[in-house]
């Protein structure tokens, strides 16, 4: 059972930047595709990045791409999103996820969740 502990959220001007963490355990990381993923206020999760086992392959939401950075350690079991140039629009929640297999775009073809860590970017 992999236990993921998403953490770093917080409020922040528009134009900010930010670093989320999700520190994994119970499990064997390396073998996990991971995911962030968010909820703005009264809407689904929507995928914001997501990278392989590896590292070596990354997908991102059209909204953020040229913006934030997923990167992974695998010898430390954490997961990180850097968040540059934030938005309004990027409030929400965030939640990291991980899936024992390749990268997925949605909520449900993930098999583990996080609890969720408030971003609130002020305008």
């Amino acid at each position: 059972q992999v236990r993921l502990v998403a953490s770093g959220g917080t409020l922040v001007q528009a134009g900010g930047s930010l670093t989320l963490s999700c520190a994994a355990s119970g499990g064997t990381f390396s073998r996990y595709a991971m995911a962030w993923f968010r909820q703005p206020p009264g809407k689904e999760h929507d995928l914001v990045a997501a990278i392989s086992w590896k590292g070596d392959d990354s997908k991102y939401a059209d909204s953020v791409k040229g913006r934030f950075t997923i990167s992974r350690d695998n010898a430390k079991n954490t997961l990180h999103l850097q968040m540059n140039s934030v938005k309004p629009e990027d409030t929400a929640l965030y939640y990291c996820s991980a899936v024992h297999g390749p990268i997925g775009s949605t909520w449900y073809e993930y098999d583990y969740w996080s609890q969720g860590t408030r971003v609130t970017v002020s305008s």
